[in-house]
């Protein structure tokens, strides 16, 4: 046993007793075990014997360069993984140790029994309510300091008008413009601490001289990437006469660097004025019911394929397994012929949340892991480095409410495997992915920040993802090079549980949006891209002149068999490919014939001997995925 320490300032802040006191440094790397079966997180972790138990117990210990975190095989967890970065000289290890499948962590929140569903009418079904309760006070905030950000043409004057007696402190916000999206007005006040599953109650008063609802309400970090800390599916509809709000948090994760964070911008009207008082911050907690203070992205009944269908309204829940998320009252309703936990086995609720936030993180492994039915990405964050995802599993990954667009049209999101913004020497290898609402992999990105180097993609298998593979970067300023995509396998995209619930179905292995970036030694080479329901590449700008595209495989055997869409919907098929290779300089030594498979009905992927896209039939080496040596 490691030796402990005072208790943390942070445990202090929340009033509360910690789980385990901070370790003393340690001189050499260590090996910690997570089990979910029979762990203690009051154990040191560092034996199969003494392993801990929870995925917030791995979370809050402060590893270091060298160390490994093995989950058991044959667990599972639900919730967020948090990793800490290595250094040039020994990585951090996210693996798997003992006998059995793969360790599953889950982003999801199991609905299976029946008492956690009630009847809301005919054919409807609702999560059980929470009932809240309010405890101790963390902070009284009605001297607390808060500041305004204002970007994109919003223009908001912020400051504190003086109060008499006993009056708390209050803000005057006045607006000359509201700009277009929800960041470009934010106000920002003071930490709020947060603990993975505890919850908080933030109370304040509001009025304005125009009626308005606040976008979305947040503990999260004020600098890059902008991590949510603590989720609330309530919003604040403020109206002319005073109102007191109260507004629930549930930790995401475990951490003080956290900050209280309000949403106006494209919601506070023009020359409207805001009057703003804090009031208090309560730790709190939920009794019963379900907690599900994000949005649910996806219901997966039964391990899949059988999915829930998103909708926005009660009254449009016509089919058996349409649903839609509440968020005022952070429940789901379900269209069911009987009680949703007596009909299915299984029923998993995707969370609007990364199953791994790397935000920053460095000198990672990832190796052995399932991650499966979470709404937001699979592995998310931005700003990663030194990364190795290998032999992973992703399945049933997004879907979940990014935003709503002026026109009123709702855009989902969720990717298995992310790189966003500044990215550069990661790796991703031997994984198996499918069904995903975005992308199976991507390295995306916006901003002055967002250069793409020395990214890497190989030997893996994908299908029924909506895009195999998606690019795009911008602005001009930055840089994208070095990025190989090779001997990966690619089937079926936009046959996934997603496809026929989108506004916008592209399904395509190559979904290369508006790209702006200076882009070179960007490769594609030794592919297998096999049926897709629109085009197996979309291509919307010219960047060709730093793209390598050759010894690919292609077929197409569904809808129309358009192969490729080049730059203003110019669509090629097998017939017309040498036009689109004359056309773009693209293509080269492309093989365009239907590969047979050892087994696609069991998901076995691998080329039968002599087939199409084998060493033998291909004068550029072995096309696909490889089997694990």
């Amino acid at each position: 046993m490691r030796l402990q320490v005072a208790t943390s300032l942070a445990c202090l802040a929340l009033g509360t007793s910690p789980a385990m006191t901070a370790p003393a440094p340690r001189t050499q790397a260590a090996i910690f075990h997570i089990d979910s079966m029979t762990g203690d997180d009051k154990a040191d972790g560092q034996s199969p014997g003494t392993a801990w138990r929870s995925l917030d117990r791995l979370n809050r210990e402060p590893l270091t360069p060298g160390d490994r975190a093995l989950f058991r095989r044959g667990g599972l967890w639900r919730g967020s993984l948090r990793p800490r970065s290595g250094n040039v000289k020994a990585r951090v290890t996210y693996g798997a140790y003992g006998a059995g499948p793969k360790p599953i962590l889950c982003g999801s929140v199991d609905a299976s029994k029946p008492d956690q569903w009630i009847s809301a009418g005919k054919d409807l079904w609702a999560t059980a309510p929470r009932h809240f309760e309010r405890k101790g006070l963390i902070r009284d905030l009605q001297d607390s300091t808060w500041y305004v950000h204002q970007e994109n043409g919003a223009k908001v004057q912020l400051k504190a008008v003086p109060t008499q007696g006993d009056i708390p402190r209050m803000y005057r916000m006045d607006c000359q413009a509201s700009g277009k999206a929800r960041n470009h007005i934010q106000l920002w006040g003071p930490p709020a601490p947060t603990r993975e599953g505890e919850s908080l109650e933030f109370q304040f008063r509001a009025r304005a001289t125009q009626p308005f609802h606040t976008g979305g309400i947040r503990i999260m970090s004020s600098r890059r990437p902008y991590t949510g800390f603590g989720a609330s599916s309530q919003t604040a509809k403020i109206t002319e006469e005073w109102q007191t709000f109260a507004i629930q948090f549930e930790g995401i994760h475990s951490s003080d660097e956290g900050k209280l964070h309000l949403y106006l911008g494209g919601a506070l009207p023009a020359g409207a004025t805001l009057f703003f008082q804090p009031i208090s911050l309560h730790k709190a907690q939920y009794i019963g019911g379900m907690s599900l203070s994000m949005d649910v992205g996806n219901i997966i009944f039964n391990g899949g394929p059988t999915c829930g269908f998103k909708k926005w309204r009660v009254e449009d829940l016509t089919n058996e397994n349409d649903y839609v998320y509440l968020g005022e009252t952070a429940q789901v309703v379900l269209r069911s012929s009987e009680n949703p936990g007596e009909k299915w086995d299984s029923i998993e609720l995707a969370l609007r949340r990364h199953i791994v936030e790397q935000s920053r993180a460095q000198h990672v492994t990832y190796e052995d892991l399932d991650l499966r039915y979470g709404a937001a990405h699979g592995f998310g964050g931005a700003n990663t480095a030194f990364l190795t995802i290998r032999n992973c599993d992703l399945s049933y990954i997004g879907g979940a409410h990014q935003h709503t667009r002026p026109s009123g049209t709702h855009v989902r999101y969720g990717n298995a495997i992310e790189f966003w913004n500044g990215g550069h020497d990661n790796l991703v290898e031997g994984c198996r992915i499918w069904e995903v609402y975005d992308a199976a992999l991507t390295n995306q990105g916006k901003g002055n920040d967002s250069n793409h180097i020395n990214i890497t993609y190989r030997n893996n298998v994908i299908w029924n993802s909506e895009y195999s593979f998606e690019y795009w970067n911008r602005p001009d300023t930055v840089k994208t090079s070095h990025i190989l995509f090779e001997n990966n396998t690619c089937i079926d995209a936009g046959l996934g549980w997603a496809h026929n619930q989108r506004p916008d179905r592209n399904g395509g292995h190559l979904m290369f949006y508006s790209n702006q970036a200076a882009t070179g030694d960007f490769v594609i080479r030794n592919n297998l891209f096999i049926n897709s329901t629109e085009v197996g590449m979309r291509m919307d700008t010219d960047w060709s002149k730093g793209l390598t595209l050759s010894h690919n495989l292609w077929w197409n055997g569904l809808g129309k068999q358009r192969l490729i869409r080049y730059l203003i919907k110019t669509y090629y098929t097998a017939g017309n490919f040498a036009d689109f290779q004359a056309r773009s300089g693209l293509g080269t030594n492309a093989l365009l014939a239907e590969p047979v498979f050892v087994a696609p009905g069991k998901r076995d992927y691998r080329l039968v001997p002599n087939s199409p896209g084998t060493t033998a039939a291909h004068d550029g080496g072995p096309v696909g995925a490889r089997p694990p040596e």
